[in-house]
C-alpha cells in the first residue's frame, strides 16, 4: 500500500493523474477511488461524494480499510484494497498525515509518498482555487509542516516544479514499490 501525502495545494491529485495515466496498462496497479463526504462536482480529485449519513453507514457496515476526518470532510479507503493488497497488487491511495497511523495498522507494508512545494508554490496555488483569503492560507502554511512524522518508509517529492519532473520522480517512486514487491 502507498499512501500519497502533503499539504493542501502540493498537486497529489496532479501527481496520482500523471502515474495513473502512465501505470493504466497494468493490472498490478491500483489507484484508489475514495468515499468522500463532498460532491463529485466540487473539482480536485475523483471520488465517489456521499452524505455524512451515507458515509456512516458505510463505516459501520465495515466497508473502509481506513477512515478519518479532516478539515470539515470524512474520507474512506474501500474495504476490497485490502484484498487487492492481499493478492499482491500495488494499491495507491490519496491519504492524509494525520491518519498515516491508521494506514500503517490496516497496512502494515506501508510506504508513504509525502508530495510538498515550496510555500510560495502553495501559497499561489491555493490562491488560485479561491476557497481562502490570502490572509487564511498564509496561516494554514504557517501551522502546518512539510514532513511526515513517525516510523514509515518516505519517499518526499518536491513538486514545485514542472509536471514532467515531479511526475517522473511519482513514476521512478511507485516502480520502486513494485520491485521490491517482485
Amino acid at each position: 500500500m502507498v499512501a500519497v501525502v502533503g499539504p493542501s495545494g502540493a498537486g497529489k491529485d496532479t501527481l496520482l493523474a500523471h502515474a495513473g495515466r502512465f501505470f493504466e496498462d497494468r493490472e498490478d496497479v491500483i489507484f484508489v477511488r475514495r468515499i468522500i463526504t463532498r460532491n463529485p462536482a466540487a473539482g480536485g480529485e475523483i471520488h465517489d461524494g456521499v452524505s455524512e449519513h451515507e458515509f456512516e453507514m458505510l463505516k459501520q457496515a465495515g466497508r473502509f480499510a481506513v477512515c478519518w476526518d479532516a478539515h470539515g470532510l470524512r474520507y474512506g479507503i474501500p474495504v476490497e484494497t485490502r484484498d487487492a493488497v492481499d493478492k499482491g497488487r500495488l494499491v495507491v491511495a490519496n491519504g492524509s498525515r494525520s491518519a498515516l497511523s491508521l494506514f500503517k495498522a490496516a497496512f502494515p507494508a506501508l510506504v508513504v509518498i509525502n508530495v510538498t512545494a515550496r510555500p510560495e508554490v502553495l501559497a499561489s496555488r491555493l490562491e488560485a482555487r479561491g476557497r481562502e483569503t490570502r490572509q487564511d492560507i498564509e496561516r494554514r502554511l504557517e501551522r502546518s509542516g512539510l514532513g511526515v512524522a513517525g516510523d514509515y518508509k518516505v519517499v518526499t517529492i518536491d513538486n514545485s516544479g514542472p509536471i514532467e519532473q515531479s511526475g517522473a520522480a511519482m513514476i521512478e517512486a511507485l516502480s520502486s514499490c513494485l520491485l521490491l514487491k517482485g
